[in-house]
């Protein structure tokens, strides 16, 4: 039976402070954990847009993004397909009050983008859309939080 650690507690967080969907995803033998998290908008003037694979649709928006938790040592992961990577220390893991503040902050993110996302919609000549992390505010937040219990890896 799998001793669920931080995954759990993310989970409860996300489920506390993330206003879109989203789903984890543990991968065991990469020692990592992806959350996927989805923006809808719709296109009511259907505006053609093309999508990082190169198709074209002038039907409503679906905009998934991407987060990595992983193990500095054992992780294998290319960071350009993710909004951000966090990594974490296999035994002594993320704290509850770090994961909270994380989800916060990635419901704010999701917020501004899917403002963004409609404003993109909008201007004819905007060329692309993306969502941007700010690491620098988020380190600066997280300096200000005070870590208690903390949840490792998972195992199983």
């Amino acid at each position: 039976m799998a001793k669920f650690g931080f995954l759990s507690v993310l989970e409860e967080e996300l489920d506390r402070h993330l206003e879109y969907d989203f789903a984890m995803d543990w991968d065991k033998k990469n020692h990592a954990v992806e959350v996927t998290f989805v923006l809808e908008a719709q296109n009511a003037d259907q505006i053609e847009t093309i999508d990082h694979q190169g198709e074209v649709s002038n039907e409503d928006i679906v905009f998934e993004d991407y987060v990595l938790f992983y193990n500095p040592q054992k992780t294998q992961f290319d960071s350009e397909d993710y909004l951000v990577t966090i990594p974490y220390e296999p035994k002594k893991g993320l704290s509850r009050e770090f994961l909270a503040y994380f989800a916060e902050t990635l419901n704010d993110v999701a917020t501004d983008g899917l403002s963004d996302l409609m404003d993109f919609l909008a201007d004819e000549t905007a060329v692309d859309f993306g969502l941007t992390w700010d690491t620098v505010a988020f380190e600066k937040g997280r300096a200000d939080l005070v870590e208690t219990e903390f949840f490792g890896y998972p195992r199983y």
